[in-house]
C-alpha cells in the first residue's frame, strides 16, 4: 500500500499540507501548533487508541470513554530523537483488565503501524487505568 503526501513551506520553520493532502500544520516551536516530534507522539497515540477502541467495541465491551496520555524523553543532543515513550490509556467503562491488556498488546505487536515503525531501542512502555462510569447527576427538580 503506497502513501503519498506533501507539505508546503510557509516561511520560517513552518509547513502546511499541500492541496489535496490531509490538513496538518507543523512548526518547529510555536505555541499551539504541533512540532514534528509532537506529531509523531500524537500519531502513535492515535494509532494505538484506534486499535484499542476497535478491539474493545468489536468484542462488545462496555467502553464509554478513552483518553491516551503521553510522556516522552528526547535525547539531549542531535538528532534529539525520542529515547523513551510512555502511553497511558485511561478507559471508562465496565471492562476487565485482561481484556484491555490484550487490546493494547495486539496494537503493539500486530496492528499499529506507527508504533511498529519506531526504532526498536526506544524504551516504549504502555500502562492503563480503568475508571468505572459515574452515575449521571440528577437534573434540577421541578418546583
Amino acid at each position: 500500500m503506497s502513501v503519498s503526501l506533501s507539505l508546503d513551506w510557509t516561511g520560517d520553520l513552518s509547513f502546511r499540507n499541500a492541496e489535496g493532502s490531509p490538513t496538518i500544520d507543523l512548526r518547529s516551536s510555536a505555541p499551539g501548533i504541533a512540532s514534528p516530534p509532537q506529531a509523531l507522539a500524537y500519531s502513535t497515540m492515535a494509532c494505538m487508541a484506534m486499535d484499542v477502541v476497535h478491539v474493545l467495541t468489536k468484542g462488545r465491551h462496555d467502553l464509554q470513554a478513552l483518553r491516551v496520555e503521553f510522556e516522552g524523553e528526547r535525547a539531549g543532543e542531535a538528532p534529539r530523537r525520542f529515547v523513551t515513550m510512555h502511553l497511558k490509556f485511561v478507559l471508562t467503562g465496565n471492562i476487565a483488565p485482561a481484556v484491555v491488556e490484550r487490546a493494547i498488546m495486539l496494537s503493539r505487536t500486530k496492528y499499529c503501524s506507527v508504533s511498529n515503525t519506531l526504532r526498536p531501542d526506544i524504551d516504549f512502555q504502555t500502562t492503563f487505568e480503568i475508571r468505572s462510569s459515574a452515575a449521571k447527576p440528577a437534573g434540577p427538580s421541578a418546583p
